[in-house]
């Protein structure tokens, strides 16, 4: 289970923008957090994907308290989470391959030696061919770097899934795509998700709930 509880955060002490939030995910749930821009959802994402440390309330993730962030978190629980992030240009390091981006978290955590054919699993499900994962970031469009984060998300195998408006930038078709892949990604491991967005009708069918936050 993925429980954040009483949650208070931002980046300003004195003026959080997430303020007493809890929210609770249990394996294989997919939650929708829907919001206007600026209400604090992709704050409060970070926290749940345990990039971003709230100022107050407590993270608990498969029956442990966090108690570490970002690298500071043990490798159990950081690579527990995968995250696909809205903007992938800014996610993504500029100077990898699409292939060497894919692989960046398992060479990050010594195995290495599970790349290639890991990489060519998951390029095949997210829809990149051999061609582009030669390619630099700048040498594809949005989707197919966006398609590219997906497979890097997925490639530790992770527990749980954060989607932090993943599709917001990209066309109906990838959208369908992208969803699907996670979808199947859900039902064959159990992992439980957390969708952020602020479009209702995505949400909403893609969701087993969806909290409205503000409320």
């Amino acid at each position: 289970m993925l429980e954040l509880d009483s949650i208070t955060a931002g980046y300003d002490r004195s003026a959080p923008v997430v303020r007493g939030v809890s929210l609770t995910i249990t394996p294989g749930e997919a939650v929708g957090l829907l919001g206007p821009s600026g209400c604090g959802k992709s704050t409060l994402a970070k926290v749940a994907a345990l990039l971003h440390r709230p100022y107050g309330g407590r993270v608990v993730l498969d029956g442990a308290t966090v108690r570490g962030w970002r690298h500071r978190a043990p490798r159990d629980q950081r690579t527990a989470i995968g995250v696909v992030f809205q903007q992938p240009r800014l996610s993504a390091d500029p100077r990898l391959s699409l292939r060497d981006l894919i692989a960046e978290p398992l060479r990050a955590t010594g195995r290495r030696e599970e790349a290639p054919a890991r990489v060519g699993e998951l390029a095949a499900r997210v829809g990149l061919g051999d061609d582009l994962l030669t390619r630099r970031p700048h040498e594809v469009s949005d989707g197919q770097l966006q398609r590219a984060c997906l497979a890097r998300a997925l490639v530790l195998r992770p527990r749980w899934l954060v989607c932090d408006e993943m599709t917001a930038m990209l066309d109906a078709s990838t959208t369908a795509a992208l969803v699907a892949v996670v979808e199947e990604y859900r039902r064959a491991s159990g992992a439980g998700l957390l969708a952020v967005g602020h479009d209702t009708v995505l949400l909403d069918r893609w969701c087993d709930r969806t909290l409205h936050w503000p409320t």
